[in-house]
């Protein structure tokens, strides 16, 4: 019985048949993943790039900074993507002697090293708003022309479209760098409208109002760095997953034939990816082997109905055990 109550299911003991069809189906999983997120950093590249030049010849030509400023922005989104292609490339890599849990926390480094950037550039950009700003003599400002408004609402449009098409693929592949980059194209649509509102009001008569846009696109980027920080922060240090996700590994094992009940489930994120430990408890007289068998099917379970979730431990209670066991 004390053998039974102690025995651990883990997927190193599941043998050859069972390691090597799991081992395929994390392969293709990575390897989908990694798929969906270069296409779509491949394509947010082309269409910043095609931005930033756009923007940054209208602000030259129209003479606004607010224009200036979030060809700026657009021009740190191609770099982010890089950066999110290299932490994704360095995250599917398979684990190793040195990282024998693989490698899926370098994505929230990317993150993190993602929200620095985003940060810096937001104090730069800043500091060339609150200098002019802090001139005074408003009425010789420049007028920005037409043509600022224009790229403005081009890069609405086209920044509100990448956000929905990031969002949804990193929804898809699970990605917390490519949800990033997702609201770095929010954070860069918000700011055009920031620009937008600050040139049509110094062409109505108030040209302060480009340099005050200028200052608040500085800020809306600064707080997508917050975020985008604060999630890769969790995410390496061992948050729980949500409730939604508890419920439904909860519903899959209790789905299991031979599971008296859940005594104990705990999740952790190491990345993107999902550990699960989970007690259950089994008829106290079943045999070992029979018990060994209802483990092994809510371990298969979880990792075919969660394909995020990296690793599963489950331990195995007789269902007469005490409280104080």
């Amino acid at each position: 019985m004390e053998t039974q109550k102690d025995n651990c299911i883990e997927r190193e003991r599941d043998g050859e048949a069972t390691v090597a069809p799991k081992q395929s189906a994390e392969a293709t999983y990575t390897r989908k993943r990694t798929r969906v997120v270069y296409r779509v950093a491949i394509v947010s590249i082309v269409v910043n790039m095609l931005l930033t030049a756009f923007k940054f010849t209208a602000g030259i030509l129209a003479h606004s900074m607010a224009m200036i400023s979030d060809a700026v922005h657009s021009a740190s989104d191609v770099l982010s993507t890089l950066i999110v292609m290299i932490g994704v490339k360095i995250a599917s890599r398979e684990s190793d002697e040195g990282h024998p849990y693989g490698h899926e926390r370098y994505e929230c480094v990317a993150a993190i090293v993602l929200a620095v950037l985003l940060a810096g550039t937001g104090c730069i950009l800043g500091m060339g708003g609150v200098r002019t700003l802090l001139r005074g003599n408003y009425s010789s400002l420049s007028v920005p022309g037409t043509l600022a408004l224009i790229a403005a609402v081009v890069s609405i449009a086209a920044k509100e479209s990448m956000f929905w098409y990031t969002r949804a693929a990193a929804k898809r592949v699970n990605s917390g760098a490519l949800k990033a980059d997702a609201w770095h194209h929010r954070s860069d649509a918000l700011s055009s409208i920031g620009a937008f509102a600050g040139i049509l009001g110094a062409q109505l008569g108030v040209p302060v109002l480009d340099p005050i846009a200028s200052l608040l696109i500085c800020l809306f980027i600064f707080k997508a760095a917050v975020d985008i920080f604060i999630d890769a922060v969790r995410k390496m240090t061992d948050e729980a997953c949500d409730r939604a996700m508890v419920d439904r590994l909860a519903a899959i094992i209790s789905s299991e034939e031979g599971v008296d009940d859940i005594d104990k489930l705990l999740t952790r994120k190491f990345g993107d990816r999902i550990y699960v430990e989970a007690e259950i408890s089994v008829c106290g007289d079943v045999p070992l082997r029979d018990a060994h068998a209802v483990a092994k099917r809510v371990h298969n379970s979880i990792e075919a109905g969660c394909p995020q979730v990296k690793h599963v431990t489950v331990h195995v209670n007789p269902s007469d055990h005490g409280e104080e066991d």
